[in-house]
């Protein structure tokens, strides 16, 4: 193949792909709760469109064609919310969604104004836990949010620095 991942800021050009890879991403998880209608499964294009004005959002390229991205912003009080981690079904594994990850915490802490790091993934996600926890994230909280789904939401300081993979 050859060819390799890039990592860039989202474009308004990104947004119908963005919302695409989100919509293939997110059936593993609303069938892991029993729930398709959760929030990524339905959001519109136009609220999607606003977080790319509003906000951090990577994607990652291979070739021309989107296969993972990531959402992030910095909070008034200085916690940079990470959100929407996604990567296409196909390149998962692979060290790609860490790679993004990284990303997102380097971009939203160039900044200078995050003091801490944010993110949430339901209970039984046990991939996205393991990433989190191998990325320096700790549980800080839980929150039930219907009859299947609890909500972890994990934390680290800004401070303790972005995650060096060693492949």
């Amino acid at each position: 193949m050859g060819m390799s991942v890039t990592i860039s800021a989202a474009t308004e050009q990104d947004a119908e792909s963005i919302l695409k890879l989100q919509y293939l991403c997110y059936q593993s998880e609303a069938e892991l709760y029993g729930d398709y209608g959760i929030e990524p499964l339905t959001q519109p294009l136009d609220s999607l469109r606003a977080e790319l004005a509003g906000g951090t959002v990577l994607v990652a390229r291979l070739g021309d064609e989107v296969v993972a991205s990531v959402r992030g912003a910095v909070d008034t009080d200085g916690t940079a919310r990470i959100n929407k981690l996604i990567v296409h079904p196909r390149m998962q594994r692979h060290g790609l969604g860490g790679r993004l990850l990284d990303a997102i915490e380097t971009r939203l802490g160039a900044e200078g104004t995050a003091k801490s790091f944010q993110l949430f993934t339901g209970h039984r996600s046990e991939r996205n836990l393991r990433l989190y926890l191998k990325h320096g994230y700790a549980p800080v909280s839980q929150e039930r949010v219907g009859e299947r789904m609890t909500l972890v939401t994990l934390a680290k300081g800004a401070d303790t620095g972005v995650y060096a993979t060693s492949a």
